[in-house]
């Protein structure tokens, strides 16, 4: 059950009637829930109130309306379904034909889906593994469109399969469709699926975009395959770009937006800073810091203030601080903290969610990270970000989709 004291803090808080984490890292894109009411103490276990067998996938649930929405794959097919997260009940099931051949250096990450769905005036959007773009009405779970980039690219999804998740603004839907070396950055009509404009420089890579007002321009920016590119929300005319090339072609941490500033990090890159600014009648996006200390794999970063919390890959894993407005490392924790860890922060806490299957939640400071309680969450990895709610917390794991409740 939930404790008294957080029913309390609940009723009070603007967050108290529903939480809303529409898409991929929450409502701001930014893994971060700034008011959310948490319970202290934690307790010494979670509890377990429901588990559903979802199917396999590293996509996020997401959450709105009062309704929670996962994205799996059963067999061949790929499925969206909705869930009452007070019973773990499901309201609607859908699925589609989504067969998919792996990548060989793929296979220990499963056929997916990978792209978190996004929920967006009450239509849901998937991704899927092989780039099938959907959306669903979010209320009946009815297919309202989808788009197939069959005849337009020779591949229709990246080396290792779709994994960055859709963004929206104003009616328009924003995704990297194709696959390796031919694709472009597009906006698709929210309500119909049809293509508003088209960038074709590269291939998509594996982080997901940000909408954003830089240099008075709105944006949307992402890492493409080779590049971080930035376009013209208006009408997708190229604005910036910056070369980031990684190992392997893995470019998957999605920037993060912080002041006038474009926090970004590729594997071997370090993590630097952007400020996209007027040059002329051009914008150009200089750096201001890069850090060549660390840098990050697959794991985006938080902010808290003017800290920047992150989970690198060096050292086999390890949580870090970094001061956000110079780029200085400020501590850096053990490592062998395992491959991956997903980052949210509620309410001041920062929950890591790693791969091993457990979720740390740590008051986190410029001087260092306190662990408060350490919970198994999982038997299985867990890829997936986690979700909190009032309800409780939810995880994915390979297969299943689990509340927790303190």
């Amino acid at each position: 059950m939930i404790t008294r004291r957080f029913l309390l803090a609940l009723a009070g808080s603007p967050l108290g009637a529903a939480v809303e984490f529409p898409q991929w890292r929450g409502p701001q894109r930014d893994g971060v829930l700034p008011d959310f009411p948490l319970p202290d103490p934690w307790p010494a276990q979670l509890k377990r109130k429901w588990r559903v067998e979802i199917g396999a996938g590293h996509a996020s649930p997401v959450c709105g309306g009062g309704r929670v929405f996962v994205f799996a794959r059963q067999g061949e097919d790929e499925t969206v379904r909705a869930i009452d997260p007070a019973a773990g009940k499901t309201l609607w099931t859908q699925r589609y034909p989504a067969p998919y051949q792996m990548n060989a250096a793929a296979t220990h990450h499963g056929k997916g889906p990978k792209s978190t769905p996004l929920l967006a005036e009450g239509r849901l959007f998937t991704f899927g593994i092989s780039g099938l773009l959907s959306a669903w009405d979010a209320q009946s779970g009815k297919a309202l469109w989808r788009m197939d980039f069959s005849r337009q690219y020779r591949e229709t999804s990246p080396l290792y399969g779709t994994a960055l998740s859709p963004a929206a603004d104003q009616g328009l839907l924003f995704a990297h469709v194709g696959g390796n070396d031919q694709g472009a950055l597009a906006a698709f009509d929210a309500s119909t699926g049809q293509v508003r404009w088209r960038w074709e420089g590269d291939g998509p890579g594996y982080a997901s975009p940000l909408v954003a007002d830089l240099a008075g321009v709105r944006q949307v920016v992402t890492p493409t395959q080779q590049f971080i590119v930035s376009v013209a929300r208006k009408d997708g005319a190229l604005l910036w770009k910056t070369p980031l090339v990684t190992p392997y072609v893995q470019n998957a941490v999605t920037p993060l937006l912080y002041r006038d500033l474009l926090i970004c990090s590729g594997l071997a890159n370090g993590i630097w800073a952007l400020r996209p600014e007027r040059a002329g009648a051009r914008v150009a996006a200089p750096a201001v810091w890069h850090n060549k200390e660390l840098s990050l794999y697959m794991s985006s970063p938080v902010l808290a203030g003017d800290t920047l919390y992150g989970f690198s890959n060096r050292n086999r894993g390890m949580h870090f601080a970094m001061d956000a407005r110079t780029g200085k490392l400020l501590w850096s924790g053990p490592g062998r903290q395992g491959e991956n860890a997903a980052l949210l922060l509620a309410g001041g806490q920062l929950f890591s969610l790693h791969t091993s299957g457990e979720l740390t939640i740590a008051r986190c400071s410029p001087n260092g990270l306190e662990i408060v309680r350490t919970y198994p969450v999982a038997e299985t990895e867990t890829w997936a970000h986690p979700l909190v709610l009032p309800e409780g917390i939810l995880i994915k794991d390979l297969h299943h989709l689990t509340l927790w409740t303190v």
